[in-house]
């Protein structure tokens, strides 16, 4: 009978269905967005978490961190390889043309660089190693030449991905410490520590030894942790889905309103309907349980067809986010499509509450007199 009401105006239902439908996909679609570039950023950092990133502070009276302050780091840290680095950017010429890159010159290169093919030496004295996306750009293979700074080097691997922050989606090289000699100071030095609460240990025993030990300098080393970005990803993430969430439920609140209208030019066109039910002794609470039937019956309807586009909106965001389109059944992903399911029924039965209230209060005698 609920659903038969309901049909009388099937145009005035369908347009608070829909109105359901699209704040059902709004809640759950922001919450994957937010779950899907939460993944996303936690993949980036995860294999970082280890790792403690050290360079000139604010306070520093040297352009980079010294060879003094790398061997003071070695005596400290004795249970964490220290791996310093040299940086620059400019660009290489190759038999098949230039591009530019990023150039990183450092011994240890199997501690920073995994990759794809060929080798990274756990001495980097000759040859060099190069991103994937800059090979292809350029058509290198294995054992093909590089030139930088007037120095030939053959590529002995391909770099899987690039390290650390950042990297701006460029291209890198990295070659031995020897190409360049030139640069007085390491631009970063990178301990990798054998986990993550390692790594904030060490960080904290550089801070103090560097930037509180009595020095004059405030800041003389600038120390992260990857571990603790990870923690404020984290936490902004968080807050970001909360917002997301937030500017959902208004959709869904304003489609509460549509229901609202509905159910209440619903019962004043059925007022005679409805007295005569009341004389023939329907009582009130009968009344009343039906005109919320009704509006859970649309809630039910709006927020499942929602629920499923919310499903396909979600798979087209985890495959351009992460790559995976199987993210959104995960239960971090897939609990918003029950928030967004859950919010459309209770938002259709408190929208039903008054013009329910409204129907089974009024006087069978003024109903049946319209």
């Amino acid at each position: 009978m609920a659903w038969r009401n309901l049909g009388r105006n099937r145009m005035r239902t369908g347009l608070a269905a829909l109105g359901i439908v699209i704040g059902v996909v709004a809640i759950a679609s922001l919450g994957m967005a937010g779950v899907a570039i939460q993944q996303q950023a936690t993949s980036d950092l995860g294999s970082l978490t280890n790792q403690v990133s050290v360079s000139a502070g604010q306070d520093s009276v040297e352009d980079g961190v010294t060879e003094d302050q790398v061997e003071e780091m070695e005596n400290l840290v004795t249970d964490a390889q220290v791996v310093p680095q040299k940086t620059n950017d400019t660009e290489i010429e190759t038999r098949s043309g230039r591009a530019y890159v990023s150039v990183t010159a450092v011994t240890n290169a199997d501690a920073l660089y995994d990759v794809s093919s060929g080798e990274a030496p756990a001495r980097l004295e000759t040859g060099a190693l190069i991103s994937n996306s800059t090979a292809q750009e350029l058509g290198l293979e294995l054992g093909d030449p590089v030139q930088y700074d007037g120095q030939i080097y053959r590529v002995r691997g391909f770099i899987a991905s690039e390290s650390g922050f950042g990297g701006g989606g460029r291209g890198e090289l990295v070659i031995p410490m020897s190409g360049l000699r030139d640069q007085q100071y390491y631009d970063s030095v990178t301990i990798i520590a054998e986990d993550g609460d390692a790594a904030t240990a060490i960080s904290d025993q550089l801070v103090s030894h560097f930037n509180s030990d009595g020095r004059e300098s405030e800041e003389e080393l600038q120390i992260m942790t990857y571990a603790g970005v990870q923690e404020n990803v984290d936490s902004f993430m968080n807050t970001l889905q909360l917002a997301l969430l937030g500017i959902g439920s208004i959709s869904l609140i304003v489609a509460s309103v549509a229901i609202l209208n509905v159910m209440l030019m619903s019962t004043i066109e059925r007022r005679g309907e409805i007295g005569v039910l009341r004389a023939v002794g329907i009582r009130r609470g009968e009344v009343l349980r039906m005109i919320l039937t009704e509006a859970a019956f649309l809630g039910v309807v709006g927020g499942f067809v929602g629920a499923v586009a919310s499903l396909a909106v979600g798979a087209v965001l985890f495959s351009v986010l992460t790559g995976d389109a199987t993210g959104v059944l995960g239960w971090a992903s897939a609990q918003y499509l029950l928030y967004g399911f859950a919010f459309a029924v209770v938002t259709s039965v408190l929208s039903g509450i008054y013009p329910a209230w409204k129907a089974a209060n009024d006087r069978p005698v003024e109903a049946l007199r319209g």
